[in-house]
């Protein structure tokens, strides 16, 4: 199989400013620092540093028993097959601990300010956190996604916190509650106060609360303008990462508690679809066990029936799949879909995911008891090599016939800056093949299609990062900076048919010009229908940081459908090209259209649509084809642009009528939109109306 590729463009596509926060570090009371409280309790002998590996182990028994009263010398650790030194050793008992009061004590901090957080790479963020150690408590963190909840499944979980609050919290427990809309918000750190926690719930609660009815509706939600990273771009406002990099936030704060912790995500369930970038599942897990997190999934939605025909939310089916079982088949997979993440992120993490039920009281009962008796221990590495790498942890007791519980390994640190140029190439060698590649730089991808010919498409491919996290260095009058891409497509039998690599070099007069764009970089191929698999590696050179993206591409074959339309690319402004080709349907006359990847646009914007129709009209007949736009805010239509009529072919090499929309963006009020594209054929009596979210901004 051969493709064509074409030459590679980077560009800092102009966005507009979005200030979006990040959960602060951990932080003591200064009433009463939780390290102060712990004091009172008796002390083991548990020595944190930033070299030191923690790993926490449950003992059981051959019956589920949790098995106490082992000590340092029962333990056998090894890393990479080499034995190492326990030189930390503690045992957290839960239930029979004494402990004071922490009615009033809270240990999270708030969402941070927009800007607060100094863009650098994860590690060095990693070497100022500071350690809190929280002895003999169990920490729980309630979860309330709610942007993908119903009112009522809001209800259940809420009720759930409720009913473990007011009947099973034990003295040794401390909860906090975090919500995510399209923000992430803290609305009550981490305390042992009832009433303070009941009373964060209720403002949760469809019923009882103020904000949870809007919170459960991304559309109408107020625009804070904060989110959940510390970065001044539009990055991810739309990615399903979103809700992944938001569970990602928290487990980076939690790590600088020494002992385990437990998530309860409460969800109406994590869909993988289009571009979402799949290795951000793979980031969050790696985070949380480096963080001793554990993530408890429960979807929200319950045990619920599928009409064959669909329920009152959707439209009646049409054809005979009501009849032929396919449309049942489809229900049961998009339902099915939305859990395979849940489980993923939760079994990974040494949590459990919950399916099918309505109560969500075992949520808490698995937690208690993974909770309950464990042990915590830390070892200095043999290995000193700071080179990324995955180092493989194994535990074992001198004592036969015991189950063990632990976390299977961890990434070590790197260090970029005395690593030659041979190691580099090296490194991006390894993090393409990786399934487990580091994403300390945040990536996100889009792409589109364009029928050439028969069995040929043109593949426009974009990826963005957001400026705030590429590092700049002072050269002369310029700042300036470099990206290293790699990355591979591969068919259905993992054949790689292309690749991408190269290095983008960036210079701008001052880095206040990139902090809040985004930067942009795009390339293109030629393939025939089919299912693919893109792997992208980015690395910024400055501080070594990677960002990888791993996503399904669907090129189809729009000669099977009624009405073949391409893929509708948005586009926020243009960009000089030094060389054309025929081929790209995004140039014209010297100009290219650059995809607005984020589809955030500022109401000063104009907002391009483009799109193609092929083989418009039948035989011997005039072509006809109408078209227009519509934008909706929930469910009401609140603009519409007049009716394009073509009649003829405008690309007669492709047999295309193509449609360029230019709509300004202040004819929209700030806000989130659904965007409808109308395509009718008139004359051969088949249309289209494809639909994406998109985003304005003052």
């Amino acid at each position: 199989m051969t493709t064509t590729r074409h030459p590679l463009r980077a560009a800092l596509a102009l966005a507009a400013f979005v200030g979006l926060g990040s959960l602060a570090a951990i932080a003591s009371s200064p009433a009463q620092a939780p390290g102060q409280a712990a004091a009172q309790a008796p002390r083991a002998t548990f020595k944190s540093g930033l070299d030191l590996v923690v790993v926490n182990v449950v003992v059981r028994d051959k019956d589920g028993k949790l098995v106490r009263g082992l000590t340092r010398g029962d333990f056998v650790v090894m890393e990479d097959g080499r034995p190492q030194t326990v030189s930390s050793f503690d045992f957290e008992e839960i239930e029979n601990a004494s402990l004071p009061s922490m009615e009033t004590t809270t240990v999270l901090g708030a969402i941070a300010q927009p800007g607060a957080a100094a863009p650098a790479a994860a590690a060095a963020s990693e070497a100022v956190r500071p350690t809190v150690d929280m002895k003999d408590r169990r920490l729980i963190v309630l979860f309330y996604d709610l942007g993908s909840m119903q009112p009522e499944e809001v209800s259940r979980a809420v009720q759930s916190g409720r009913d473990y609050i007011e009947k099973k919290m034990a003295p040794a427990d401390i909860l906090a509650v975090v919500s995510l809309t399209t923000s992430l918000a803290v609305d009550q750190d981490f305390t042992a106060d009832r009433e303070t926690l009941l009373a964060a719930l209720n403002r949760l609660s469809p019923v009882e609360g103020s904000t949870a009815a809007a919170g459960a509706d991304a559309e109408i939600a107020p625009d804070t303008g904060n989110s959940f990273v510390a970065d001044d771009t539009e990055f991810n406002i739309f990615s399903t990462d979103r809700r992944l990099d938001a569970l990602r936030a928290v487990a980076d704060v939690l790590a600088g508690i020494e002992q385990k912790k437990s998530v309860i995500y409460f969800s109406g369930g994590v869909t993988q679809s289009g571009m979402d970038n799949q290795a951000a599942v793979r980031t969050l897990v790696d985070r949380a066990v480096r963080a001793n997190v554990s993530i408890y999934a429960a979807d929200t939605r319950g045990l619920a029936a599928l009409p064959a025909g669909g329920d009152a939310s959707t439209a009646s089916v049409r054809g005979t799949g009501a009849f032929s079982g396919r449309s049942m088949s489809s229900q049961r997979e998009s339902f099915s879909a939305a859990q395979d993440t849940l489980s993923t992120i939760a079994e990974d993490t040494g949590g459990k995911a919950f399916f099918d039920v309505n109560e969500f009281g075992d949520v808490f009962d698995k937690v208690v008891e993974d909770t309950s008796s464990y042990y915590l221990l830390g070892y200095t590495s043999t290995n000193p090599a700071r080179d990324g790498r995955f180092r493989r942890i194994r535990v074992t007791l001198k004592q036969p016939g015991l189950k063990l519980e632990f976390r299977s390994g961890y990434y070590a640190a790197r260090d970029f800056a005395h690593s030659g140029r041979d190691d580099r190439a090296q490194q991006m060698q390894e993090q393409l093949l990786s399934d487990l590649p580091i994403t300390d730089l945040p990536v996100h991808g889009s792409a589109g299609y364009f029928r050439l010919k028969e069995n040929r498409y043109f593949v426009p491919v974009w990826f963005i990062v957001p400026g705030s996290q590429v590092q700049f260095s002072r050269a002369s009058d310029r700042e300036k900076a470099t990206l290293d891409v790699l990355g591979v497509i591969r068919d259905g039998q993992n054949r790689p048919v292309a690749w991408i690599q190269d290095t983008v070099k960036l210079s701008v007069a001052a880095t206040e010009d990139v902090q809040r764009r985004n930067v942009q970089y795009g390339t293109s191929f030629e393939l025939p229908p089919g299912f693919y698999r893109l792997k992208v590696v980015i690395r910024e050179n400055q501080l070594g940081t990677f960002g990888s993206f791993d996503s399904t591409l669907v090129v189809p074959n729009l000669d099977r459908n009624p009405l073949r339309l391409s893929s509708v690319v948005l586009a926020s402004q243009r960009q000089p090209v030094a060389k054309k080709y025929a081929s790209n349907p995004l140039q014209r006359d010297g100009q290219e259209l650059v995809a607005n990847v984020a589809r955030v646009v500022t109401a000063a914007q104009p907002m391009v649509f483009y799109y193609e129709v092929y083989d418009a009209g039948k035989p011997a007949a005039p072509v006809r084809v109408l078209s227009n736009i519509a934008f909706y805010k929930g469910s009401q239509r609140v603009l519409q642009t007049e009716l394009v009529t073509a009649q003829q072919l405008n690309v007669a090499d492709r047999k295309a009528v193509s449609f360029e929309m230019i709509v300004p963006a202040g004819a929209l009020g700030p806000g989130l939109y659904t965007c409808q594209i109308n395509v009718v054929d008139d004359t051969a009596g088949t249309f289209a109306f494809p639909r994406f979210q998109l985003y304005v901004r003052k």
